[in-house]
């Protein structure tokens, strides 16, 4: 089972086009769920329901290097939980797999947390991270203050057996690092954005968890951002897939 050792026991899949394919960056794949995070998720919902996308474990991995990873506590990751881990955990443990598998620069898809995820990334690691396609990014409303807390708990109660010991304070402690402030996207402030020059390509969100208002707050905000609002669906699959994949060619010209 292929996993890194920091700390955390990440696991993480690799995909690609075999070694003959024309030498681009990588891919790093942050994908959906919330705290319970993991590569199933781009292929399924929690329930077992198809995604309305194309699978970029797949789809993306014909022309690139894929990277995909299980966040610590879930899938088969494992890691402890402290009172000060927060966004820049789950960073180390992102870089810290790039930098097992020796990749130096590449690019991150994220979608819902792994969005946020990305966004932390590219303030932390702006030197690694070429661009970041942001897949229907959360961010905090007055609609979705609640939910918040819910999918908190959610994860908590997925993660049952692996959190066993930790002390309930130390999970108040993370729940408040990531989530406690009404803070936009919750991993950086609207300054970090606005004085980013990371490339962000941005497939709207559409709901309660994935605010509209969100995507577009982004776009507007960032130097370097296109916004796509209809992405989704067969209709769009196509449009997706290659305007997913010039936006890559084109942030390494």
């Amino acid at each position: 089972m292929p996993t890194v050792s920091l700390g955390a026991q990440i696991y993480y899949e690799t995909y690609g086009p075999g070694p003959d394919a024309v030498p681009r960056l990588p891919v790093l794949l942050l994908a959906p769920g919330g705290l319970r995070s993991r590569i199933g998720l781009w292929r399924h919902t929690h329930d077992g329901r198809a995604r309305d996308w194309p699978d970029p474990t797949v789809e993306l991995a014909r022309a690139r290097r894929v990277v995909a990873v299980d966040q610590r506590n879930a899938g088969q990751s494992r890691a402890p939980v402290g009172p000060h881990d927060g966004w820049d955990t789950f960073a180390a443990d992102h870089l810290g797999v790039m930098d097992a598998l020796g990749i130096g620069r590449f690019h991150v898809l994220g979608a819902c947390i792994g969005a946020s995820f990305a966004l932390r990334l590219a303030e932390l690691a702006p030197h690694r991270v070429a661009s970041a396609v942001l897949q229907q990014p959360i961010g905090w409303t007055p609609r979705n203050a609640l939910l918040r807390k819910e999918n908190f708990q959610a994860w908590v109660d997925s993660a049952a057996d692996r959190l066993a010991t930790v002390p309930p304070a130390y999970l108040g402690a993370l729940e408040r690092n990531l989530f406690g402030g009404e803070d936009f996207v919750f991993s950086v402030s609207r300054d970090v954005v606005r004085r980013s020059a990371t490339p962000l390509l941005i497939l709207a969100g559409n709901d309660v968890h994935h605010p509209l208002e969100i995507s577009r707050e982004l776009a507007a905000l960032a130097p370097r951002a296109h916004l796509i609002e209809d992405w989704r669906g067969e209709a769009h699959r196509s449009a997706y897939l290659g305007g997913v994949l010039r936006w890559l060619e084109e942030a390494e010209q």
